[in-house]
């Protein structure tokens, strides 16, 4: 089992970003892990992100290919573990395949979804090339088929054991941090209006992430808005302290779930989530967590919940024992997807 198996890993993902929390996850279960941030070895410019979302990141693959190529010198490795593999071409994976026994993918993107389409080109053309691809949505799996993939399996999102741990709160962090109703998370076009009309409908939100004045909204929204996007300790006391958290999906991305869905109740947080298959498969409805289909809906979950202060805590108490048993933590995830790239299980 990879559990026992003590595997030299090059792990090719962006730093700063929950990415970083896999590696560290590898790391702990007790694997040699070597981190390469692939934006690292691109042209210092912001010119490579607009490229790359409006015509793909395959131009790029000649500095990513020299930059890892230089970082490693000699070395050799017994499997390369890409996350998201935005400009991981073709000529980056023969590469890699030369320095490494196995290339792997972990995406939690929708990298054949309508949204992001250019940004994936690269790694669409690259999916023929790898020993295993990993997504986290069902539509992917037929669509990577159809691309020439070997292998793809999927899995749901993960929290991670030590980052999204609860925290002690002292008295200090809770008059700093505590709020009624939080939603963390940027801004996107659909969530605008969604919040707008919780506010018109009385609920007391407090808003949190960055973008937010782009949205139509902001009039409206702006005296809701306490800060740009919060990391780290704030990350967890921002969802510790607040009443109730309230889970966007990404429409753009085919979300059934996200990354929130699994860190707020990790955290303790009492989770307020559009209701979908996935949530519902994940927590049972009233007992674990809160669950809507309209704005109208999640107001009177909402209400119901700042006036039931023993149930609040009972459902998000439920919650976080739920998301343990389910096994939606990092090191239990990474394990999985090595052992599957191992032992193609």
């Amino acid at each position: 089992m990879v559990a026992k198996l003590k595997l030299n890993i090059l792990y090719i993902a962006a730093m700063p970003g929950t990415s970083v929390d896999r590696g560290n996850a590898m790391r702990r279960i007790g694997h040699t892990v070597t981190q390469l941030d692939p934006r690292s070895f691109l042209p210092k410019t912001a010119w490579v992100d607009r490229i790359t979302w409006k015509a793909g990141g395959q131009f790029f693959a000649p500095w990513l290919r020299n930059g890892i190529q230089n970082a490693i010198g000699k070395k050799t490795f017994d499997l390369t573990y890409i996350d998201n593999g935005e400009w991981a071409s073709p000529m980056v994976l023969k590469y890699l395949k030369t320095i490494s026994k196995l290339v792997i993918n972990y995406n939690i993107d929708d990298p054949t979804g309508p949204r992001d389409g250019p940004r994936f080109k690269a790694y669409r053309q690259a999916v023929p090339y790898y020993d295993l691809l990993v997504v986290v949505r069902n539509e992917n799996i037929s669509e990577l088929l159809a691309l020439g993939a070997k292998r793809v399996i999927r899995d749901f999102r993960s929290a991670d054991e030590v980052v999204h741990a609860p925290r002690i709160i002292t008295q200090e962090i809770k008059e700093k941090w505590q709020s009624e109703v939080l939603f963390l998370g940027t801004w996107m076009p659909e969530r605008g209006p969604f919040l707008a009309e919780l506010a018109a409908q009385g609920i007391p939100l407090t808003i949190i992430g960055d973008n937010w004045q782009k949205a139509k909204e902001w009039p409206i929204l702006k005296k809701y808005f306490k800060q740009k996007s919060a990391h780290g300790d704030d990350y967890a006391y921002a969802i510790q302290c607040a009443k109730v958290n309230i889970g966007l999906l990404s429409k753009g991305n085919r979300d059934l779930h996200t990354t929130r869905s699994l860190e707020i109740p990790s955290l303790g947080g009492l989770f307020c989530a559009e209701r979908t298959s996935e949530h519902l498969a994940m927590y049972t409805e009233g007992t674990e967590a809160l669950f809507w289909s309209t704005p109208s809906e999640c107001a009177e979950k909402i209400k119901w919940a700042l006036a039931n202060n023993q149930a609040r805590t009972d459902i998000a108490n439920a919650g976080r024992i739920r998301y343990l048993q389910n096994d939606y933590q990092n090191e239990i995830v990474v394990k999985k997807i090595l052992d599957a790239a191992i032992n193609g299980s």
